[in-house]
């Protein structure tokens, strides 16, 4: 493997790190995500590691970020291979925040440390992210290996007869919670981390 300043950084769409994120993110999915940007990190040709921007996942919580939904960007997803050189995620992010400053509106990037996880944020103050506190305690749906934010038996989409019908992931985890193949956890306050682009 090479050295980190070797190593480069692409936007790319998200058929290009979606297999990448759920095989090595520790959530094992990406549905549900109202993508913004992803970003691939190559070492050469090789993807060692994937981000994905979007939209903030709980509704209104842009509020408390910026005067409008548009300013403000959630850091979704990130993950790198496991023997990755130290400061590898901290440049990934750098790369990507330089990127998103020059290319985008955002105002302001949002994202978040999961405790049950044992993450305290150390990449994200590594990355001059600011720390502004915890959030509330949250429930998710653990369905064999994969891990869904409770609202995911709520998302819909509408078909082409303009009825209002769950989207077929949502409604697997839905099945799987009424047969007892899902349950719901309880999981520890994150911590809150912003970075002002």
């Amino acid at each position: 493997m090479g050295q980190v300043k070797d190593f480069t950084v692409t936007p790319i769409d998200i058929s290009g790190v979606r297999e990448f994120i759920e095989t090595h993110h520790y959530s094992g999915n990406v549905n549900g995500i109202r993508i913004c940007q992803c970003f691939g990190l190559y070492d050469e040709d090789t993807l060692i590691g994937g981000m994905i921007y979007g939209a903030m996942a709980m509704a209104n919580a842009w509020k408390k970020y910026g005067e409008s939904e548009s300013d403000v960007v959630e850091l979704r997803r990130l993950c790198c291979i496991d023997d990755t050189p130290k400061n590898t995620e901290s440049y990934f992010i750098g790369r990507t925040l330089r990127w998103m400053k020059q290319n985008t509106n955002y105002k302001v990037v949002i994202s978040y440390a999961d405790a049950h996880y044992d993450h305290v944020g150390t990449i994200y103050k590594a990355s001059n992210f600011e720390h502004i506190g915890m959030t509330a305690k949250s429930r998710v749906i653990q369905f064999g290996e994969k891990t869904y934010h409770d609202k995911t038996i709520r998302t819909f989409y509408t078909n082409k007869y303009g009825e209002k019908r769950l989207k077929p992931f949502a409604e697997r985890v839905k099945t799987a919670l009424e047969n007892g193949d899902a349950q719901y956890e309880e999981r520890p306050p994150k911590h809150i981390y912003r970075y002002r682009l």
